[in-house]
């Protein structure tokens, strides 16, 4: 606001000062004009008096009337002492014919024909006429009248002019912001500056300093500098940009003060606030204040209460949502344990009916997948009693394991054939642990199959070479159906499963098996071109241990 105000002060300031100069500006050319109409007349009146001196002047009679010699070379110094005497700055006389009798400005033109002169006064009447006349140094520019005298029968004018600047410019001295331009062809240019014209005044011009003497039309420039209102300016606005400066620093000390007398309460409520967090909702907002603050205390402190209720429920369907979880992947794991276990005993039940005599050596030869199932699921009731499994990371035989959970699955629709790496890859893993990955991946592969009159399940390894040490890539390709894009993006969600009785676990659990081993798992799939279930973990060196921790 005192900005505004200082603005709007100084330009009333420079709308009243401008305009007071206009009308002081109007008077000055208005007096100007005066003078010069005084000046004229004055000019004429000592004309008049010359013309009168000169019909009684008996030389100019002998001179004009009779051509006397001797009074012709008297009169050529009649116009230089009646110039000095009338106190003008130019005085000439000349004949009918335009010859100059006598010049008291220069006397050299004597005898010469100017009739140019007589003419444009004659023209101009009353009015004045600013002339350039030659002086024997230089040229000077007069106020010029004409009048006319006869002297025994001829007729004779006199033209004759002052300088009119010096009075005009005193006129003007008046007002120090005023100056006076005469501008005439042939003039010096005007200094250049900040200034502004009041008022031009176009009066005729003759110059007689030309060859032939033109008539043109000169200009008396009344002009404004701002000079006044300049000065006025520089010394009012240190005291605005003073004030301004005072108020601002004034108003910045005030808003700090109130601030921190407004931002002390809020700043404890937030350090109170920002203690807040879900373990920690013994935070209480109690406040006698009735303003806006003690109505946030009210809303942080309802705000904290529903907290503290719903972390209560939270905490409840935590509670239950881990053991749903845990239950399910229990469920799915143990499962995995039993079917190999369950291939054969069905395949002795068999056998027993079938080959009674053979039941023995099939025994022997299906015993290992037995122990080894069983070996699984006793590990594996280890880890879940501790809760977090531990991993036993050795190095351990890729192709071994690869055949065992190959021999250990079978489908009635589905073909399941080992194509392993004949180096022998071993990589640094826990055997349970990889166990778990290729049984998941190859039953996802063999339910993948259902409702098809064949289909074949491969199971193969391979060691890629690499910067970083090689890596052992495991593939679990099938010829089933595919996936469909949309399939592929929700096919590692927890409990997200296509099959009836399905816990929706399978490939979540190996993605996040395969990440702690280090490693990394993709899936390439279509719809109709089958499923390739991809693992690359870092290959490792050293005694391979098999299946079941058994070396």
């Amino acid at each position: 606001p005192l900005a505004v105000l200082a603005l709007g002060v100084r330009r009333e300031m420079s709308r009243r000062l401008t305009d007071e100069d206009a009308r002081r500006g109007e008077a000055a050319v208005a007096a100007l004009r005066d003078d010069l109409a005084r000046q004229n007349e004055a000019v004429a009146a000592r004309l008049a008096t010359f013309g009168a001196e000169l019909r009684r002047d008996n030389r100019v009679r002998l001179a004009v009337v009779d051509g006397d010699p001797a009074a012709r070379r008297a009169l050529l110094d009649v116009a230089g002492g009646a110039m000095r005497a009338a106190g003008l700055d130019m005085l000439q006389v000349q004949d009918s014919a335009g010859r100059i009798l006598t010049s008291g400005h220069f006397r050299n033109e004597f005898d010469a024909l100017r009739p140019a002169l007589p003419l444009a006064l004659q023209a101009a009447g009353a009015s004045p006429v600013l002339v350039r006349a030659r002086t024997a140094d230089t040229s000077v520019i007069v106020l010029a009248r004409l009048d006319s005298v006869r002297v025994g029968g001829a007729r004779l004018t006199v033209a004759g002019g002052a300088v009119f600047e010096r009075g005009l410019r005193r006129q003007l001295a008046r007002d120090r912001d005023l100056s006076l331009e005469v501008d005439y062809p042939g003039a010096p240019p005007a200094a250049e500056g900040d200034r502004t014209v009041v008022a031009a005044l176009p009066l005729p011009f003759i110059d007689l300093a030309a060859a032939p003497a033109p008539a043109a039309t000169a200009s008396l420039t009344v002009t404004r500098s701002a000079g006044t209102l300049a000065e006025l300016r520089r010394s009012i606005d240190p005291w605005f940009v003073a004030a301004l400066a005072a108020t601002v620093t004034l108003a910045l000390l005030a808003a700090g003060w109130l601030a921190a007398r407004i931002s002390r309460p809020l700043t404890a409520l937030a350090e109170q606030t920002a203690r807040i967090d879900l373990d920690r909702l013994d935070q209480h907002f109690a406040s006698d204040r009735d303003d806006e603050i003690g109505a946030l205390a009210g809303v942080l402190g309802a705000l904290t209460d529903r907290l503290r209720s719903s972390a209560v429920r939270l905490r409840e369907a935590e509670r239950r949502l881990a053991t749903g979880d845990l239950a399910r992947q229990v469920n799915h794991d143990v499962k995995n344990g039993l079917v190999p276990i369950r291939n054969v005993v069905r395949h002795l039940a068999q056998v027993a009916r079938e080959e009674p005599e053979s039941l023995a050596r099939i025994f022997e030869e299906r015993r290992g997948t037995l122990e080894s199932s069983l070996d699984y699921l006793d590990t594996l009731a280890r880890n879940y009693a501790r809760l977090s499994p531990a991993a036993q990371h050795a190095h351990c035989d890729v192709n071994a394991v690869v055949a065992e959970v190959v021999r250990g699955t079978s489908s009635p629709h589905a073909t399941l054939r080992a194509a392993p790496d004949p180096a022998g890859p071993s990589v640094s893993a826990d055997p349970l642990v990889l166990r778990r990955i290729l049984e998941n991946l190859v039953g996802n592969a063999v339910d993948s199959l259902a409702g098809t009159r064949e289909g074949e399940v491969t199971v193969g390894t391979e060691r890629v070479d690499s910067g970083n040490g090689g890596v052992v890539r495991l593939t679990v390709a099938d010829t089933g159906p595919g996936m469909s894009r949309a399939e592929l993006d929700r096919a590692f969600d927890d409990f997200h499963t296509t099959k009836e009785g399905g816990t929706g676990l399978g490939l979540s659990i190996v993605r996040r098996l395969v990440i702690d081993l280090g490693g990394a798992l993709r899936i390439e799939t279509a719809p109709g071109a089958g499923t390739r279930a991809i693992v690359e973990l870092p290959a490792g060196a050293g005694p391979v241990v098999t299946e079941g921790g058994r070396g």
